[in-house]
């Protein structure tokens, strides 16, 4: 019997790592675009950038984030090819607020120990939820740091790189008074928020069976996070769109209020629709005040579009043919000399 490394002695598999990329190779490659040169296991990734010879003015956005603490959830489950998703929504749906198209993205898996299956899995869902994005799973990294992180436990991150012209960028600027705010629904929590999720629900099981979310805990607070990307381009391409808010951490006021400019405000009507029943349990048993749960959990809303009146039938056509519910929200009026600002309004919602 071969003797054991002495990196293998202090808790670092490298032959595990290796077995893992082996597992994952297949998932990466059906995330490729044909831009994608070479594939897994070299020191960085290669993107044929001569595709961007067809812009006029091609600007790169970027952004970079991680899951949070929802990790946890998938590792109390021993589920983990979903949270790939919740990775991805939080990546390329930042990047195409701004009208930009996701090209590539990069991932950073940091664990205890590296179980193949379990980071094939993880890797698996993070490619899948890329070719639904129209990105490529370009490369990645997988840490393991004994010592540091507990045999189970792990953390996903990652960033993405995406293109747009540059006179066709979304933003604040764009807004007028008259304009609408047309919500898109959420398809759960995302992945904000589960610090506070958690403690909520800390005495209970995962595995308790609620009614009223239609199966388990556990099942409901790991619901994938909505990947908008590829349905937003195609609405900003059919209609005229002036800027998206990404509804994340903070809730909706504090997120749409980021794509607004000073001498606009936006009332929201609460009554234009009704929080999913995960958000009223989480305020029922947490015990928790509107004002408290409106500035950190999403409430049904996972996007906001800010755009004229007109555009308002194709842009919810558009959501409707790819699954996604969408309904007015509120509306923007001037505010000469104020502050950009957000309110949400009524009492008596559906």
């Amino acid at each position: 019997m071969a003797a054991e490394s002495a990196y293998a002695a202090a808790g670092v598999d490298i032959a595990a790592g290796d077995r893992a990329v082996g597992l994952m190779k297949d998932a990466v490659a059906r995330s490729h675009r044909p831009e994608v040169l070479g594939g897994l296991g070299g020191f960085a990734g290669f993107f044929d950038a001569s595709a961007l010879a067809g812009y006029r003015h091609p600007v790169l956005a970027t952004s970079t984030d991680g899951v949070g603490t929802k990790v946890a959830i998938a590792g109390a489950m021993g589920v983990y090819d979903t949270i790939g998703f919740d990775l991805i929504g939080m990546l390329v749906d930042d990047l195409v607020v701004t009208g930009a198209e996701p090209l590539f993205v990069t991932d950073y898996i940091a664990c205890g120990k590296v179980y193949p299956e379990r980071i094939a899995a993880i890797v698996g869902g993070i490619a899948a939820a890329c070719t639904a994005a129209g990105a490529s799973l370009l490369g990645g990294e997988t840490a393991e740091h004994p010592g540091l992180l507990g045999t189970e436990e792990f953390d996903i991150a990652g960033a993405t790189t995406g293109v747009v012209e540059y006179d066709e960028i979304l933003g604040a600027d764009r807004v007028r008074a008259g304009d609408v705010v047309l919500a898109l629904a959420s398809s759960g929590l995302h992945s904000n928020g589960y610090s506070l999720v958690r403690h909520v629900f800390s005495g209970w099981s995962l595995e308790k069976d609620v009614p009223e979310l239609g199966g388990t805990l556990g099942e409901t607070l790991l619901t994938p996070t909505r990947v908008y990307a590829k349905d937003l381009l195609a609405i900003i391409r059919g209609c005229e769109v002036h800027s998206i808010s990404h509804i994340t951490g903070g809730g909706l006021a504090n997120n749409l209020v980021r794509v607004l400019p000073d001498g606009i405000g936006v009332d929201i009507d609460r009554a234009s629709w009704r929080p999913p029943a995960i958000f009223e349990l989480v305020q029922a048993v947490g015990k928790l005040s509107r004002p408290d749960i409106e500035a950190t959990l999403n409430q049904g809303v996972g996007m906001a579009l800010v755009l004229p009146e007109s555009s308002v039938a194709e842009a919810s056509r558009i959501a409707a043919e790819a699954g996604i519910g969408s309904w007015v929200a509120g509306v923007a009026s001037a505010a000469p000399g104020a502050k950009a600002r957000v309110d949400l309004h009524s009492e008596h919602p559906r």
